[in-house]
């Protein structure tokens, strides 16, 4: 579903609308706040889209709006997304053993273990190579050996990724550069590159690129009425859960919507939420240092950040919360509908098999339900403190519920479970 009344800047130029924070009921104090934070964090660039225009956008430490940056492992979405638009070009199959367009002997495997790899096992880290290896972004056959079978171990491992970009280079007879400006880069107006850094392949740009890139993804892959993926069921299964094993893990997207979540290093599932300051619904790209790319359906936010990171993390999806836990406390308004507090709202019961009842809204209040994928499903004013909702209709999966006061300058998102 394409959202409505989303701005998309010219492709070309510097033009690109704005929105007065004001109009959020963003306060300028707590903005200052969370610019002060960043500044402490060795950050770059910052940039946040409402609608599509710009709302905040801020740079530091020398850094200006046409500096280039890396993106470091927040580019393994590009790769995810070149990857679906050569599927949909017919160039390739995800579900195709890798060896159909790396030859045989890209791995260290026997060619029955190196048959059973799929480039889908690439997209979801699950390909079962060692990742005990010295270094985890070695690409040569030596480096790449069979641990388990394809599917059964989800690892973070940086060198059957970096693969992919032979894959597609090979089946689509372009360069990687060639190919991300045929299919990306002109349609949207991005600018930058991929450059070769040591093993890795490193995607290059100014921040609003970016930002292009997350305004593309907040539209479904439609770009102003140009539908530049059409490949819809691969668009979506790039932002669901791809495999039980890590289930915050799609196409090399993050996810914030799951129970639990691993992280890289780590062969332990952990409960929870990846970001619990982050809205339920949000995809990331998250990369080395700090490279953020937040997309936030049921908000129509996007929200970029580039720069250093103290701890060096390969995925810092901490600092990601924390600038989420600021971005939460820039309303200038107290958070209260009438007499009550959102945070006293209540929704039950959750899990639910066909109703939920929401407690405690204001009349007028809004009440909106998006799916996983972040489309808006079903919406209802309150005309009591009491509703009941019907969810008979639809599906068993996860929903996120936003619950808004009468004026619409505060609400809060909460996740339900239908079963």
């Amino acid at each position: 579903m394409l959202r409505a009344q989303l701005y998309f800047p010219p492709l070309t130029g510097s033009t690109w609308e704005s929105l007065e924070p004001s109009s959020l009921n963003w306060c300028p104090n707590k903005i200052d706040s969370l610019f002060q934070f960043l500044e402490e964090q060795n950050t770059k660039a910052f940039i946040v889209l409402k609608d599509g225009k710009i709302v905040l956008e801020q740079y530091f430490n020398d850094h200006a709006v046409n500096t280039p940056w890396y993106w470091a492992s927040a580019g393994k979405t590009l790769t995810a997304f070149l990857v679906g638009m050569a599927q949909q070009e017919g160039l390739l199959n995800i579900q195709n053993p890798s060896s159909d367009y790396l030859g045989a002997g890209w791995t260290s495997c026997s060619p029955e273990e190196e048959e059973a790899i799929t480039v889908w096992h690439q997209l979801t880290m699950t390909t079962g190579l060692n990742d005990g290896v010295g270094d985890l972004s070695c690409t040569d056959p030596t480096c790449l050996e069979f641990l388990a079978e394809p599917g059964t171990r989800w690892s973070y491992h940086n060198g059957p990724y970096t693969l992919l970009d032979n894959v597609i280079s090979n089946a689509s007879g372009l360069t990687l550069n060639q190919f991300i400006n045929q299919k990306l880069k002109n349609p949207t107006g991005m600018t930058g590159s991929f450059i070769g850094v040591d093993n890795n392949v490193v995607y290059f740009s100014n921040a609003r690129s970016m930002a292009r890139f997350g305004l593309l993804m907040l539209n479904n892959g439609n770009w102003s009425g140009n539908q530049i993926m059409t490949d819809s069921d691969y668009f979506n299964s790039m932002i669901s859960t791809s495999q039980e094993l890590n289930r915050a893990y799609g196409y090399l997207w993050w996810l914030n919507s799951t129970t639990n979540f691993m992280v890289p290093g780590v062969q332990a599932q952990i409960p929870g939420m990846l970001m619990p300051n982050a809205p339920v619904d949000m995809i990331a790209a998250l990369g080395k240092n700090g490279q953020f790319l937040n997309v936030v359906p049921s908000e129509s936010l996007v929200l970029i950040r580039m720069g250093e990171e103290p701890t060096g993390s390969l995925v810092p999806f901490l600092l990601n919360d924390k600038i989420w836990e600021y971005m939460n406390a820039l309303s200038c308004a107290e958070l209260n509908l009438t007499q009550n507090t959102l945070d006293e709202i209540r929704v039950f019961p959750n899990p639910s098999s066909d109703f939920i009842q929401v407690q405690g809204l204001e009349s007028g209040g809004t009440i909106q339900i998006y799916d996983a994928l972040g489309r808006e499903i079903q919406r209802f004013t309150a005309q009591s403190d009491e509703v009941t909702l019907s969810l008979k209709e639809h599906d068993s999966g996860i929903y996120i519920l936003k619950i808004s006061n009468s004026v619409g300058t505060n609400f809060i998102t909460k996740r339900i479970v239908l079963k």
